[in-house]
């Protein structure tokens, strides 16, 4: 894995929302990037990034624009766009801040779907500064996509699929946690990264979802399944999942459990979010037994749940853990609080088998 050097973040007043999902898994960490602060807008200048985000102190301070930013840091070489807008289009005013950014001589590394080296004028004000332009959800070229093969049942590594109920739920975060719970006990598990954070996060192996042809998506899942296999020699082999099975502005998951075949998964939810995407007219977010159900239909086990809390008390999530554990006998994890251990005994079984 290559590393970039330092790095803000760019979020434009989205901070506190899910839209900046990118950058809260930035603030909770990555190793191509040091991340030594975050552009958010007067409301949150100076205030630390990571206790915004989940109490934990992080020293990431948090500037009103980006002049206060760069005379406050050092050595910054990248503007990292934080956000997911609507659509995946810049409005104006970030347009504006990333032209300032690359006159002060930074580089843009940009997860959206709208492209900066498709625009002319981005284009000439990088080359006459001497930056870069990172578009990292292009779609890749013909020639270096793959068709799926049948290689994925040479993988003999377990392979475990994060994957949520919803969107925004935490899956790449819960994964990541699991990762590094699991390196901690001496497993060599890996992450297979499948949106453009996960490669900001510093994934070596993954591509990312929502820019591959449908064609490819299988054969790249698979590609990067073997790859990670093969390079790693890993123990076990996470996947960061994308959407939810039953999200229907965007239903995802089949892909992992067929394509990748993981047969084990560990599911993601929020009891308090009651619609997709919180979103009434899209629907009820169906029941976890049923989603549980679902899923083993399709071949796979679920192994474990995680817990997102929002909007709940803490008396109300270890309520909720409880009635889980309870009703599942599976293990129930509060990756934020508690963090992911008690998955570890299931998967140090699952490498004995």
């Amino acid at each position: 894995m290559a590393y970039f050097g330092n790095a803000i973040v760019f979020t434009n007043g989205f901070l506190q929302t899910n839209n900046a999902k990118t950058a809260h898994g930035l603030i909770r960490g990555t190793e191509r990037f040091t991340i030594v602060g975050v552009v958010d807008g007067e409301n949150t200048a100076g205030k630390d990034a990571g206790e915004m985000l989940d109490g934990q102190y992080r020293s990431i301070p948090v500037f009103e624009d980006l002049t206060a930013a760069l005379a406050e840091t050092a050595n910054v070489k990248y503007l990292i766009i934080g956000v997911a807008t609507a659509g995946g289009i810049l409005p104006p005013d970030m347009l504006e801040t990333i032209k300032y950014a690359m006159q002060k001589g930074l580089s843009i590394v940009n997860g959206l779907h709208e492209y900066l080296t498709d625009k002319p004028e981005m284009m000439a004000i990088a080359a006459g500064n001497n930056v870069e332009l990172l578009d990292i959800r292009k779609p890749k070229q013909r020639k270096d996509l793959h068709f799926w093969t049948g290689e994925i049942h040479d993988v003999t590594a377990p392979i475990i699929a994060v994957m949520g109920m919803d969107c925004a739920l935490g899956k790449r975060t819960t994964a990541r946690l699991i990762k590094q719970a699991c390196q901690a006990e001496g497993i060599n598990a890996q992450l297979v990264y499948t949106g453009q954070t996960g490669w900001l996060q510093g994934g070596e192996y993954g591509f990312i979802f929502d820019s591959t042809l449908n064609d490819f998506v299988s054969g790249e899942l698979e590609n990067a399944i073997v790859s990670c296999w093969k390079g790693t020699v890993a123990d076990v082999i996470l996947l960061e999942g994308q959407s939810s099975l039953r999200n229907p502005s965007g239903p995802c998951g089949l892909e992992f459990l067929i394509s990748g075949n993981a047969k084990q998964v560990v599911l993601v939810h929020a009891p308090k979010r009651k619609y997709f995407d919180d979103e009434p007219h899209w629907g009820e977010i169906p029941s976890v037994t049923s989603e549980i159900d679902l899923i083993q239909k399709l071949g796979s086990k679920v192994i474990a749940l995680a817990l997102n809390t929002e909007g709940c008390t803490a008396a109300e999530y270890m309520a909720f853990k409880a009635q889980y554990e309870q009703e599942l006998n599976i293990p129930v994890l509060l990756p934020i609080q508690e963090g992911v251990d008690n998955i570890i005994p299931s998967i140090k079984n699952l490498i004995r088998t």
